[in-house]
């Protein structure tokens, strides 16, 4: 008997077999924890200082496929919603669910579709090519900015410079961010064999 072939670089590492809800959750409180630690690095970049934090979503969904990265995601929405200080700013800008309804809040919404779609797309082998995965990491960020400007214009106000304060800055990091995920998957991949 064969043994199926990995949907996502997390079931070729660990595979699902038995144990799968325990494996899940291990996966996605270390994914969490590492999307928390992401969220205070602050990288000194031009124009701004970048955080990791786009990087690591776009990595869980193309390291864990659709489900497991919707799930971990949903875990650190919930976790920053009960007052954790797991998003970028907090605790110094507030925290839990104050915070997510400010003016980041569309943006981490964005990570949760994000997540959704890149782990889609990986789950139809996009995480295994550079071009392919850098396509699914730029359909992840348009799922990010879509709801996260359209939240920002609605706090602030249309009549203000929502893009040049919530798009113009950040999106040459988050393009450095999108290739390093698209390279670091595939990379997974290369290492683990061909043949997984």
């Amino acid at each position: 008997m064969t043994t199926p072939a990995a949907t996502s670089l997390a079931d070729a590492i660990w595979p699902a077999h038995d144990k799968t809800l325990i494996r899940n959750i291990v996966l996605a409180v270390a994914a969490t924890v590492l999307l928390a630690v992401s969220a205070k690095i602050k990288v000194p970049f031009w124009p701004v200082p970048m955080t990791m934090q786009l990087f690591v979503v776009l990595a869980i969904g193309l390291a864990f496929g659709c489900k497991l990265a919707v799930g971990t995601l949903l875990l650190y929405m919930a976790e920053g919603a009960v007052g954790l200080p797991v998003f970028a700013g907090t605790p110094e800008k507030g925290i839990g669910l104050a915070y997510m309804m400010g003016p980041t809040g569309g943006y981490i919404l964005g990570f949760l579709f994000a997540a959704g779609a890149t782990g889609w797309l990986a789950e139809k082998g996009w995480d295994r090519s550079v071009v392919k995965g850098f396509v699914a990491c730029l359909i992840g960020i348009a799922l990010i900015y879509l709801p996260g400007l359209l939240w920002l214009g609605s706090i602030v106000g249309w009549d203000k410079p929502v893009l040049a304060w919530g798009f113009t800055p950040f999106i040459l990091g988050d393009l450095v961010k999108a290739s390093l995920a698209a390279l670091a998957i595939p990379a997974g991949w290369s290492l683990l064999g061909k043949n997984v």
